[in-house]
């Protein structure tokens, strides 16, 4: 019964700073890298604390989880950006009179003295 109190009591701090994370990023929202260290930190701790029954190993696990989460949210980003890119590619080269180049004009004043 008391390492359930310690496991919740874990969860529950994880719990109220993922909030306040979530809250003080109300611009832009979580990164995938973020998302994922969250997720894998919480998953870790879980699966940490269950096989050890300590909360040395909860924290071990939290550590380890988020670390691995990052790096897969890291490589989701990645994918991503590459097939926004591509697809940015792609209806170029389909639209090719259709590219939007912006150049810039100067407009004189011609004054004509009699």
């Amino acid at each position: 019964m008391k390492k359930l109190m310690i496991y919740m009591s874990l969860m529950m701090g994880l719990m109220i700073s993922i909030n306040t994370n979530a809250s003080a990023q109300t611009k832009k929202g979580i990164s995938k890298q973020g998302k994922g260290a969250i997720i894998g930190g919480a998953g870790g701790a879980v699966i940490g604390g269950l096989a050890t029954h300590s909360a040395g190993g909860a924290l071990i696990g939290g550590a380890l989880g988020a670390g691995g989460g990052y790096i897969i949210g890291n490589e989701a980003r990645r994918r991503e950006e590459k097939r926004k890119r591509a697809a940015r590619i792609a209806w170029r080269r389909a639209h090719p009179h259709h590219h939007y180049t912006t150049t810039k004009t100067t407009v004189t004043k011609t004054t004509t003295y009699h």
